[in-house]
Formats: structure tokens, sequence, C-alpha cells
């Protein structure tokens, strides 16, 4: 099952379920976070839920889509009770791909930290089920206020260095009354972030991630097949500027999502009941290792057949939110 949410023309929002090329509403619902919390409540999946409220109206999917009335698969009424965060050198391949960033110099018998990471997570990065296996990066990205949904552009603020893609998967969250995290399934998204940044040291990967982010527009509910293969590409003018496939699903990870679920989850302030949670999972596949630099007007579009519609971004200039010397004082 895929679910969207979306706005009427009047405004109202609605939840409904991806049949093709309608969408067809679930009776009562508002939100996914609302749905998810009845479906906790009544201790039933998140598809059983659907299930008990019924389908209803439907709708032109692709017009939702032009019209720019689909919405992120999951938010939250209060922006700031929802985190964004996410986790990297989690994908074989991605630790070169790091690498190449951050090496300055060759040196055969030391290990950067990106590869050293990485070696941790092909050693240890699986363990059995119900283990603690070897902790992976992780990273804070914001909160509701960065998410952009999509078909709208990335803000891009006047101190960014670079206007990157990360083509990734990510788990979506509600956290239940009894604290426990409740995965509703995976979306695609675009972990948009600034490597030009990161790569002039790599203390500055903290700063290079407080960036917008996009996911969606459809939530797959459910487990995922061992081995996915996407889409990622640029558009400039028009045409293609850049393409590449990216591989992602736990054959093509050096950690199970298990244990990266564990490493976000096990620190308590992650688990305020009611809260929604936004994980992306990682990347092997960019277009900065390959030369290429995005800039406003181009337009990202990252696929995979098994999330239905393409999610699409463009990217826009925006206006500084703060000056230096601008601190009020009391």
């Amino acid at each position: 099952m895929r679910l969207v949410q979306f706005e009427l023309s009047n405004g109202q929002r609605r939840v409904g379920v991806v049949d093709g090329e309608r969408v067809r509403e679930v009776v009562g619902a508002a939100s996914v976070r609302e749905l998810a919390l009845a479906a906790i409540e009544a201790g039933v999946s998140l598809v059983q839920q659907v299930e008990r409220q019924g389908l209803g109206t439907d709708h032109d999917y692709p017009q939702l889509l032009q019209d720019l009335r689909i919405l992120s698969p999951l938010d939250h009424p209060d922006p700031a009770h929802m985190l964004v965060s996410g986790t990297g050198l989690t994908h074989l391949g991605s630790a070169a791909t790091r690498d190449k960033m951050h090496q300055h110099t060759v040196d055969d018998a030391t290990l950067t930290d990106s590869m050293r990471i990485f070696q941790w997570g092909l050693e240890g990065g699986k363990p059995t089920a119900g283990q603690a296996g070897v902790q992976p990066e992780w990273f804070y990205k914001g909160d509701g206020g960065i998410v952009v949904r999509p078909g709208r552009s990335f803000p891009l603020p006047p101190f960014a260095e670079d206007a990157g893609e990360e083509p990734e998967l990510s788990g979506l969250y509600v956290i239940g009354p009894d604290h426990t995290p409740y995965r509703l399934g995976f979306a695609i998204g675009n972990e948009f972030s600034d490597h030009v940044m990161e790569r002039k040291n790599y203390l500055y990967l903290a700063h290079s991630k407080l960036r917008a982010c996009s996911f969606g527009p459809e939530l797959r509910v459910g487990e995922l097949p061992q081995h996915l293969s996407g889409t990622s590409r640029i558009l400039r003018d028009g045409t293609v500027l850049w393409e590449k496939e990216f591989l992602s699903g736990e054959a093509n990870m050096c950690h199970s999502f298990e244990n990266l679920e564990y490493h976000h989850f096990k620190y308590s302030q992650f688990l305020r009941p009611g809260d929604v949670h936004i994980h992306f999972f990682g990347t092997a596949t960019l277009s900065f290792a390959d030369g290429v630099c995005a800039r406003p007007g181009d337009t990202f579009e990252i696929s995979q057949a098994d999330f239905g519609a393409p999610l699409i971004n463009g990217i826009a200039p925006a206006e500084a939110a703060f000056q230096p010397g601008a601190i009020g004082t009391l």
C-alpha cells in the first residue's frame, strides 16, 4: 500500500491510497500521523486501520501532483515536534565517494576517518537480530520547518557554497503513547546538502547538513525488497544534465535498518509520544562526486519504481534569515 497526503482545492487536508493514476481518500483521515496514532491505539497495522476506516472519493493523481497539492507523506501540526536526521557511510560504495572529498594526501598506511567508519560498518553493521551493532555516522538536519513538499524548490541560502542532491531512502516514524517508535514505512527522499562546505573540513559536516530536504510523494507501507535500484537525475533548461543509477536496500548496505534505527532511537529524547521522525539512510550516489554543480533553476528528479511517482524539486535562491550583528540584547 502507498499513501499520500494532499490538499483539496479549498485547502482541507486528506489522506489517500494511490491506485494507479487515482488517489482514493481514506474516510475520516486528515493526516497520516492521526491515522498511525489511531492504528497504535487500536493495536492494528496501518494497512488494517485504512481498511477499518474505508475508502471514499477518488481524485486524479497526476493533476494533484501538477497542482502542487501533494504534501510530504508524514508531518506534524507543530513543526518543532518533527525531527529530521540521517546517517551516512551506510551503503556499499559510499566510502569511496566520501573519501574523494576528504582525502588530501595519499598514505596507504593511514585510513581516513571516512574509510575507517565504513570499515567498522562492514565488520559490525549487521548484527544478529535483537543485538546492537556498531554505531554509524549520525547527523541532525532540522525540524519540520526545513521539509519542502514534492514539486517545490529547495531554498538556497546566500551563505551556501553548493546545492547538492542526495538520493536516499527515508524511514518515517511516529512515537506511540508508550514511548515506542513505530515505523510506518519508507519514502524516497532528497537529503539536499552542501558538499563544497563539507569537503573543506570534515568538521563542517554538521553545517553542511543544515539545509532543506524533501521526501515522498508517497509513503510505502511495510517491508522493503532487499535490493532497490532507482535513478537520480538533474535537468537544466529542460534537458538532462546528469543521470545515474542509485542502489539501496539492505543488500546494498553495510548496516541493517534495525541497527540504524536502534542507534537513533536509543536516545531517550527522541522518544517523546506523538512526535514524528524522518530518518535518511544514506547514499553512494552524488552528482558532486562526478564534478557536477547544480544551480538555481535546475530540477532534481529521484525515482524508484517501488515508490510510485518520482520526487521532483527545483532550486531557488533565498534571502538571508539573519545578518551579522543582528542579535538583540535584553
